[in-house]
């Protein structure tokens, strides 16, 4: 197969893959959303349990083998940014599945999104030879990415409310997933020509297996983790945080580059900052529902089932504490009003 042709297979596999992330990115969004979602301990046993979730990792294990089946056609640097299509094709199904419209920024941002996308494509070069992390250069990143994921994690458990504890998730669970992807790389060039320097054994084969599995794992459930605060947001910073640690590892270790050298490097710079700032428009042009599905789970108000379509019912999580006082003094005024009426009786 030709270079061109294996490139142009590679982009088409990874629309697949951000097809299929998108699906299940809006899947793990409802799930986290609903009133019975699970929190505190034994949540991820009940979330175990629960049908959609599975759904929603089957969605992603098809992302992921498109994925796979992609950076083993193209270089990292070329699969990795187009992954971020995930947050324009979860857009409309977001906005579907929330009976809502799009609104005008959220599509200048899908545009500002696809314009920096382009723009990496275009400047995207082969890998240099040598594709592949060794088993020592694998193993201190894994490393590396265990210490910087409990690292983000934590800031995001210190988060101010619910919107900064999702976007540390957030950080992590797509730093994982990136690094998911290039120990991937790893074993998929090792299972054909072997690794740097030699060729591997079993048990170096079954370990990049054992860590590739924990870090999408991992990036999995912080995903979950992050979607309580809302879709939009999250998966934002999933996409922006997941190819620049992937990219970091390609240019850094794996040899890969850019065309036009120099320019090259100038145009990715540029086109990287018009993709976040589609991102940004993204994250911010949609309506303020999120907000309103944090106080009313914190609330443990009457299940109402009604999610963040109706924004009438943002100022729901307030009203509570008014109609509590009032029944109560109503109650208490019907207990007390037979005593008056019974005085005459006797």
């Amino acid at each position: 197969m030709s270079t061109a042709a294996g490139t142009a297979l590679a982009v088409l596999l990874s629309l697949v893959s951000a097809a299929g992330y998108a699906l299940a990115a809006v899947a793990q969004a409802r799930l986290a959303a609903a009133p019975s979602a699970p929190s505190g301990r034994g949540a991820l046993r009940a979330l175990l349990a629960r049908g959609q979730w599975w759904w929603a990792v089957g969605l992603n294990a098809a992302g992921a083998l498109a994925h796979v089946a992609a950076l083993h056609y193209g270089p990292l640097t070329l699969v990795q940014p187009l992954g971020a299509l995930t947050l324009v094709a979860a857009l409309p199904l977001g906005a579907y599945t929330a009976r809502r419209r799009v609104t005008r920024t959220e599509w200048r941002g899908a545009l500002w999104t696809l314009a920096g996308l382009v723009g990496l494509v275009a400047v995207t070069g082969p890998a240099e030879p040598g594709e592949a992390l060794s088993l020592r250069e694998a193993l201190v990143v894994a490393a590396a990415t265990a210490l910087l994921i409990a690292a983000l994690a934590g800031a995001g458990r210190r988060g101010a409310g619910v919107r900064g504890h999702g976007l540390g998730h957030a950080t992590a669970s797509g730093v994982a997933s990136g690094v998911a992807s290039a120990l991937t790389q790893t074993l998929t060039a090792a299972l054909a020509v072997g690794l740097p320097g030699g060729q591997p054994s079993w048990w170096q084969t079954a370990l990049l297996a054992v860590l590739i599995s924990a870090f999408a794992m991992g990036g999995l459930l912080l995903s979950q983790t992050a979607y309580r605060g809302g879709l939009a947001a999250p998966l934002a910073v999933v996409n922006l945080s997941n190819p620049a640690a992937a990219a970091v590892i390609g240019v850094a270790l794996l040899g890969e580059t850019f065309r036009a050298g120099a320019w090259g490097w100038l145009v990715a710079a540029g086109a990287a900052l018009v993709a976040a700032r589609g991102v940004v428009l993204l994250t911010t042009g949609g309506p303020a529902a999120p907000a309103a599905a944090v106080p009313t789970a914190a609330g443990a108000a009457p299940a109402t089932a009604a999610d963040a379509a109706r924004p009438v019912q943002v100022p729901a999580p307030s009203g509570p504490a008014e109609p509590t006082v009032t029944s109560l003094a109503e109650t208490l005024g019907g207990a007390l009003g037979p005593v008056p009426e019974a005085e005459p009786a006797r």
